[in-house]
């Protein structure tokens, strides 16, 4: 997190710390951060110069012909309509990945407490998020790795039960596809987890995310193939648009997602170091606020385990009455989202 820096001028430079961070910089940065996560930032500038002489670069030496044929998969038409459903302003589409305990066991990592703490999403963090969503009557849309829901099923069960949210395709194990790098494997475990959450739902999901929003070289093709209506793993727009794939519509929407648009980078971690959740929701509220006046499309990614502690849902509920005060806010699942902009292309 970088907090903004006053103009330098010539005559007057600010001075600098021995690790090379401007006074001015790091003092707005332990301003807003909390100690713990000011130092370890400040110990990550540290060593920061050593390791970029390290980084590889392939790219630059490469043609402009070699590094086009590198780009598969890009954006295409954008697909922002001239206005959302009964005249409203912004379209809002709340999203929850429910990931628990499924990373750490397709990583082998099966450490109890590790395990717990994913777990902490099925047993207080969903069912919490759904109080609060039932309370303002909010649909969602819910990426679920059918792992997850192979240890927990009560989860969808509860989630479908109000009649309003949307389940989502999100891997079989949360699976590293990039590392996993297989064709065969990678199609083996997406047709699983289609199959299973087909059954569990009684219909076959029309969204994907792909787990750590990451693709390997054949994700885009098999998600296409699959048929699905969606994807909501990438980040060229603000808005909706059509996915390309070496140059070609694949007549797959992108509903954009973005980091600093994910509860997970900033509220979980490792060794509990936390910037304060309400610094967190001013991100996330003043992106509404941009997107309620650009009349475009908001979307929160989350994770039970995460938002679902107690200090984090009631960030979310002051977010979600700070947009609820505004006129002309149309909450939607992804999917719904996804269907309208499809059938408004060009209008």
């Amino acid at each position: 997190m970088n907090a903004p820096s006053s103009p330098m001028s010539r005559e007057h430079k600010p001075q600098r710390a021995n690790f090379g961070v401007p006074r001015d910089i790091m003092s707005g940065m332990q301003r807003l951060l909390t100690p713990v996560l000011a130092a370890f930032l400040l110990s990550g500038a540290a060593v920061a110069q050593p390791q970029m002489a390290a980084i590889p670069q392939p790219g630059t030496r490469l043609s402009v012909d070699q590094l086009k044929s590198q780009i598969h998969v890009t954006a295409g038409r954008r697909l922002r309509p001239s206005s959302w459903p009964n005249g409203a302003r912004v379209a809002v589409a709340l999203s929850f990945d429910v990931d628990n305990m499924a990373p750490s066991l397709a990583r082998g990592d099966i450490a109890p407490v590790i395990l717990s703490r994913g777990e902490y999403g099925a047993v207080d963090g969903l069912p919490r998020i759904l109080r609060l969503l039932d309370k303002y009557e909010i649909p969602a849309s819910f990426f679920i790795p059918a792992v997850s829901d192979v240890l927990h099923p009560q989860m969808i069960r509860d989630i479908l039960a109000g009649g309003r949210h949307e389940i989502g395709v999100h891997g079989w194990i949360h699976e590293a596809l990039s590392a996993l790098n297989n064709e065969a494997e990678e199609q083996r475990l997406l047709d699983q987890a289609i199959a299973h959450l087909t059954k569990v739902t009684g219909r076959r999901p029309v969204g994907y995310r792909a787990p750590s929003w990451a693709f390997s070289p054949y994700t885009m093709g098999q998600v296409a193939k699959a048929g699905f209506l969606y994807d909501s793993s990438m980040m060229a727009s603000d808005d909706a648009y059509e996915l390309l794939l070496d140059g070609k519509p694949t007549g797959v929407i992108e509903l954009p997602i973005e980091w600093i648009l994910d509860d997970h980078p900033v509220l979980n971690l490792p060794g509990g170091v936390l910037p304060s959740p309400d610094l967190v929701n001013q991100t996330f509220q003043s992106e509404f606020d941009m997107a309620y006046a650009e009349r475009g499309l908001f979307i929160l990614t989350m994770h039970p385990h995460v938002t679902g502690h107690r200090s984090r849902i009631a960030g979310l509920e002051k977010l979600i009455l700070h947009m609820k005060s505004r006129p002309g806010v149309w909450f939607a699942t992804h999917e719904q989202v996804a269907k309208y902009v499809k059938g408004r292309a060009g209008q």
